[in-house]
C-alpha cells in the first residue's frame, strides 16, 4: 500500500508548490494570486475561463538545504519491601539527542518553537475590551465594531504566528526510498492495529515473588498512541507517524526520527536507531485486550509450588498473556520501550527501519523552508 505525496502545502495565506523545476510560493485569493518560483515571479488573475498572467521582475531569495528485563506484574496493594525501587526507563535530555546531520533542521525547529504566539493574547485583550464596553454602557453598534476589529486583529495575529513559527519540509523520493518509506508506514499501521499499546516507564526487581504472582520483576506502564500526525508547526507533503513515549513524542520522517518534548526537538537518524523486538509473558491484572493471547494462569499470591497461597483472602487467579516489546535506543540517549498486546508486527517495523536506513542517500532530498519566505511485567498504579 502506497502513501500520498502532496505537491502543494498551504500555510496561512501562502501556498508552496513542488514541481520538477523546484519550489514555488504564491499568495492571494481565488482569481488573483501573486507568486515566485524557479521560473521567475508572476501575477495570475481571472476566472470562468478568462485568465491573465504576467511575469514580474525577479529578485534573489535564500534557500537552505539539509542534507529486556523479564516480564512481571505488580499491584498497587503490594508492600514496598517486596520489590526494589522502580528504575525509570527514559531517554536522555532532548539537547543530547542530536544527530549531526540534523543540526541545521533542529536549530530551525527549536528557534521557531521558541517564538511566542501573539493570537492568544490578542484574543484575550479583545474579549476584555468587549466585556468592559458592555459594563460602560457603550452603544450596540460601537460594541459590534469593536468585536469585528478584535476578530480581525486576532486573525491577523494568528496568521502571523503561522508564518513565524511554521517550518515547511518538502520531500522528493527516488523509487527505492519511496518503497522503503511506504513499508515503514505500513509496518507502523500494523503496530497501531494492536488493541492495546503501552509505554513502559519504569521497572524494578522483585524481592519476594509470592506477593507478585511469581513474577521476577515489576514494571510501571501507561497506555500510549501510534497514529498519523505531523509535529506542531511543521508542514510537510508526506504522511508521518507519531508514537507517544511518555514525556516525549517520536515523529518518523523519511530521513530521521524527530523527538519532541516540552523543552525542544531532537533527532535520531535511521542508521543510528537501534530496535530490539522480543516476546514477553506478562501477568495481567487489567482487562485483557481483545487480541491478546493467554498462554498460562497464575495467582495473585502464590506459594513455593506455584499454587494459590491460602493465607490470603480474595486471592484471585490471573491470566498470563504473551505480549511483544519493542525497545528503541540510540547512542545519543534515546531509550524507550513499547509493549503491544498483539505479537508479530514488531519485527516488520524493525525490518522497515533497517531497510529505510540502507535506502537513505548520503544527501537527503529534503528542502527546509523557513517562514516567512524572506526571513533567513505488571503495572503499578
Amino acid at each position: 500500500m502506497g502513501f500520498y505525496l502532496r505537491k502543494s502545502i498551504s500555510v496561512g495565506p501562502l501556498r508552496f508548490n513542488l514541481s520538477k523545476s523546484g519550489i514555488g510560493i504564491s499568495a492571494g485569493i481565488k482569481g488573483l494570486r501573486v507568486g515566485m518560483g524557479p521560473r521567475g515571479n508572476y501575477v495570475h488573475m481571472g476566472r470562468d475561463g478568462l485568465y491573465y498572467r504576467a511575469t514580474l521582475p525577479s529578485f534573489t531569495g535564500s534557500r537552505r538545504h539539509s542534507s529486556p528485563p523479564a516480564p512481571s506484574p505488580q499491584s498497587s496493594q503490594a508492600l514496598p519491601e517486596t520489590h526494589a525501587p522502580l528504575k525509570e526507563i527514559e531517554s536522555a535530555d532532548i539537547s543530547q539527542i542530536v544527530d549531526s546531520s540534523s543540526r541545521e533542521l533542529l536549530d530551525e525547529l527549536n528557534r521557531k518553537r521558541a517564538k511566542m504566539r501573539l493570537w492568544p493574547s490578542m484574543a484575550i485583550a479583545s474579549t476584555i475590551m468587549i466585556s468592559m464596553s458592555f459594563f460602560m454602557g457603550w452603544s450596540t453598534w460601537l460594541i459590534f465594531m469593536l468585536a469585528v476589529a478584535g476578530a480581525i486583529a486576532t486573525y491577523i495575529a494568528y496568521t502571523r504566528d503561522a508564518l513565524e513559527k511554521t517550518v515547511v519540509l518538502f520531500y522528493d523520493f527516488d523509487a527505492e526510498l519511496e518503497d522503503a518509506y511506504a513499508q515503514l508506514l505500513n509496518a507502523a499501521n500494523q503496530l497501531a492495529d494492536s488493541a492495546a499499546t503501552w509505554h513502559i516507564e519504569a521497572s524494578g526487581e522483585v524481592y519476594d515473588r509470592k506477593y507478585h504472582a511469581g513474577a521476577s520483576n515489576i514494571i510501571r506502564r501507561k497506555h500510549t498512541f501510534i497514529h498519523k500526525s505531523e509535529p506542531p508547526y511543521v508542514k510537510t507533503n508526506i504522511e508521518t507517524i507519531s508514537i507517544g513515549v511518555g514525556r516525549q513524542t517520536l515523529h518518523f520522517f523519511p530521513d530521521r526520527v524527530l523527538v519532541y518534548d516540552a523543552d525542544g526537538v531532537g533527532a535520531v537518524s535511521y542508521p543510528d536507531l537501534r530496535i530490539a523486538v522480543n516476546e514477553t509473558r506478562f501477568i495481567e491484572t487489567d482487562p485483557i485486550p481483545r487480541d491478546a493471547e493467554i498462554v498460562d494462569r497464575t495467582w495473585r499470591y502464590v506459594n513455593k509450588s506455584g499454587g494459590p497461597d491460602r493465607r490470603f483472602k480474595n486471592n484471585k487467579e490471573l491470566p498470563i498473556c504473551r505480549y511483544e516489546e519493542i525497545t528503541l535506543s540510540s547512542q545519543t540517549g534515546l531509550n524507550e520501550i513499547l509493549q503491544l498486546s498483539r505479537c508479530g508486527s514488531g519485527s516488520n517495523f524493525a525490518s522497515a527501519i533497517s531497510q529505510l536506513g540502507k535506502a537513505m542517500p548520503k544527501e537527503a532530498n529534503q528542502l527546509i523552508i523557513s517562514l516567512p519566505p524572506n526571513s533567513s511485567h505488571k503495572e503499578t498504579q
